[in-house]
């Protein structure tokens, strides 16, 4: 495989970058005056240490730029007035929501305007009619499932950070969740958008209807497209009935290959559980550490696996499990002693990240193969750590084959960088091997740029390409994200 490419993008426009903390040009100056004068409701920072906050994404050891501005858009209308004026002044524009990426797909570009999309925060419209919902991209996803529970009804789509994560966000790096093993990817959920283009001009995508299928699928083009190709600024969502209350198994191993030899066994029986994760013994501990649990310290690997199939059908999906765990050699298996319980393994899971947090720096990478294929690729995570002298705690989607090897570093090695790159070209290089993909979730941004092609080849990207010279021929669009 050849060596990825650096993590700091170039500016889009020149090539190159520009000067770290250089004043703005003559034609800076004129767009900002612009935007004051054309939008004076527009909230607009310029203050470097203003700015500070909103230049990096969740992603330790990346390189953003130093923003022109950071504005605060309310409508599609703003969004629109900013776009041409954008355009006008060839500066590129970041959209950006909460900024919990893990990919560097938000991350801010030199003298660019980074758009935070947060304000535009409404529910528009639950239709429990049609099972769907109008939001706008700033909602956060949690906020999104409640209202959804309110009738009836749930949103799929749950990212570990899903209580401070945006829907824009979600929609923009195709993210994905502890429930995507059964309900599938933010794309599984998308029925329409309204987006706005690079010329300002602003096309309505799908709706509400079950199967449209006139014309090219310009929806799904737009999601996972990282702000790329348009602003999204509203999005009709599938919801589905709300299922039982989910049932919790933990199924804990000596080794983290019989737990990922378990997820191969319980895909080959056909379950398809709500929820199939995975620690190792790294997270494991790390993970009661910060949290007291009184989890097994001692385990090698730990599986959940949860049911909403409700009744006697998800007693029977947990006992399927517990059967396919035993044959793999689990030394403990317990069920969850009621719903608030259950609640609390859940939210531990999501804390993994966090948890690990607490021992060092730590950089979640994100990486997917074939279910059957999960053995292999957590025995290679184990043999990158060993021939790097690396802490990797491995957690994850085990039952999609999603795994999220994260890289814990001493706060003050100076070669921390250096080190988690090269486990990083290791870990892909095993991940394509294996038929898999460098990004199961977190998106491209510039983080797995430089693996695009060695992934998906050269005419697939020369196609990608061509899409984005079609849809923003000034390449003002978030520049030096995804290709």
């Amino acid at each position: 495989m050849s060596s990825p490419e650096p993590d700091a993008p170039p500016d889009a426009l020149t090539g190159h970058p520009r000067q770290a903390g250089a004043p703005p040009d003559a034609a800076d100056g004129s767009f900002l005056d612009r935007l004051s004068s054309d939008l004076p409701d527009l909230r607009v920072l310029t203050d470097p240490d203003e700015t500070e906050a909103y230049r990096h994404d969740e992603t330790p050891y990346l390189h953003p730029g130093r923003p022109l501005g950071v504005c605060f858009p309310t409508s599609t209308g703003q969004v629109q007035a900013i776009v041409r004026l954008a355009a006008d002044h060839r500066v590129p524009l970041v959209p950006r929501g909460a900024g919990s990426g893990l990919s560097g797909g938000a991350i801010a570009v030199e003298g660019g305007l980074t758009l935070v999309m947060t304000g535009m925060d409404a529910i528009l419209e639950i239709d429990a009619e049609n099972l769907c919902a109008v939001v706008q991209p700033g909602v956060i996803n949690a906020e999104l499932g409640r209202a959804a529970g309110e009738h009836g009804l749930f949103y799929a789509p749950d990212p570990a950070s899903y209580e401070w994560c945006t829907i824009g966000g979600n929609l923009a790096e195709n993210s994905g969740g502890l429930r995507c093993v059964k309900y599938g990817v933010t794309r599984d959920a998308v029925l329409g958008l309204e987006v706005v283009l690079a010329d300002g001009s602003v096309i309505r995508t799908g709706g509400k209807n079950v199967k449209d299928v006139l014309g090219y699928d310009l929806t799904h083009l737009f999601v996972g497209s990282e702000g790329t190709l348009g602003v999204i600024t509203e999005a009709t969502l599938r919801l589905l009935p709300m299922p039982s209350a989910r049932l919790t198994l933990l199924c804990f191993f000596g080794t983290v290959r019989e737990a990922g030899q378990a997820v191969a066994t319980m895909t080959r029986d056909g379950l398809v559980p709500a929820t199939l994760e995975l620690l190792d013994a790294f997270t494991i501990r790390a993970v009661d550490a910060a949290l007291h649990l009184g989890l097994d310290a001692d385990a090698g690997a730990m599986l959940m696996v949860e049911s909403d199939a409700g009744g006697t059908a998800a007693e029977a999906e947990l006992e399927l499990a517990a059967r396919a765990a035993g044959a793999c050699g689990a030394t403990s298996i317990v069920r969850s002693a009621d719903p608030a319980e259950a609640d609390w393994l859940r939210e531990a899971r999501r804390r993994a990240h966090w948890s690990l947090e607490q021992a060092g720096v730590a950089r979640m990478d994100d990486v997917g193969v074939p279910r059957r294929r999960v053995p292999e690729m957590l025995a290679a995570i184990e043999r990158v750590a060993a021939d790097q002298g690396m802490r990797i705690g491995v957690f994850g989607h085990a039952g999609d084959g999603n795994l999220h090897p994260t890289y814990v570093m001493d706060r003050d090695d100076p070669a921390a960088e250096a080190r988690i790159d090269a486990a990083r070209a290791a870990i892909y290089a095993a991940a394509l091997e294996l038929g898999g993909t460098v990004s199961g979730e977190h998106g491209t941004g510039v983080a797995k740029r430089g693996y695009l092609e060695a992934q998906r080849g050269g005419d697939a990207v020369r196609v990608m390409r061509a899409v984005k010279a079609a849809l923003d021929p000034l390449g003002i669009l978030n520049p030096g994200k995804v290709l």
